[in-house]
């Protein structure tokens, strides 16, 4: 089980090393928009073939169809809640005002917790089955968090707000990411295949919620209409990764 919070850790740690790397140097928006849909893709390649695919396999379409229209919905409704008091600005470079910093502030550290935590809790289930990590899994979602805390600290910075405070937030979320792996292997270790497919199914329909909803319009908004060039060769990758 230490091995899955190690390997939550590694995935988790990638919003810090972005946060650190746009305090250290200037960073264009536009490779902030490249990274972002670059990981994008990947990140969808992870949620289909690796959530989503052996979830049918292994517990069956309506387990998963289920699982994965609820994660959804309700990754929607957190979300529109969270955007509400200031949470959409998580992904986004543009600094806010100094009367919603704090508010914002919050917002954004709740809405990337609720980001992290399913994708922490499948890369401790899936060393479940054969004691290995799925890779795919690892690097889609470390690659997706750099842009993360690359555009997240870029706008708080430009919100005046400490880099003693970010550092602290970013922190608490990689050791959220942690105990969330350690979490998904330790209490799902017993679980039937029926409910591994649920679980998974509904961390893929949260996740594919997440990139439509924050990933893919920053990445736009930075990169230009390449960005739908550079998140397809993404997807590609994460396609060659599961062959491997």
């Amino acid at each position: 089980m230490w091995i899955a919070a190690m390997w939550g850790a590694i995935s988790g740690s990638a919003v810090l090393l972005g946060a650190i790397a746009a305090m250290a140097i200037p960073i264009k928006k536009r490779v902030i928009g490249f990274i972002m849909s670059f990981g994008t893709g990947v990140l969808i390649g992870a949620a289909t073939y690796e959530l989503l695919g052996e979830s049918v396999r292994s517990g069956g379409l309506l387990p998963t169809g289920s699982g994965f229209l609820v994660g959804a919905i309700v990754f929607t409704l957190l979300d529109f809640f969270i955007s509400r008091k200031g949470g959409h600005q998580r992904k986004r470079s543009a600094g806010q005002n100094d009367a919603s910093k704090s508010s914002s502030g919050l917002a954004i550290f709740i809405g990337t917790v609720m980001d992290a935590i399913p994708e922490s809790i499948m890369i401790g289930a899936s060393l479940i089955e054969n004691n290995n990590v799925s890779w795919l899994l690892v690097i889609a979602i470390f690659i997706s968090n750099i842009p993360e805390g690359l555009s997240s600290t870029s706008g708080m910075l430009k919100s005046n707000m400490s880099k003693q405070k970010i550092l602290i937030l970013w922190a608490t979320v990689l050791f959220i990411s942690t105990l969330s792996a350690w979490g998904g292997y330790f209490f799902l270790e017993n679980a039937s295949e029926e409910v591994m497919a649920i679980i998974a199914s509904f961390a893929a329909g949260g996740i594919i919620t997440m990139v439509g909803s924050t990933m893919m319009p920053e990445a736009f908004e930075e990169g230009g209409s390449i960005v739908g060039l550079v998140a397809a060769v993404g997807l590609l990758v994460s396609l060659i990764l599961t062959t491997i």
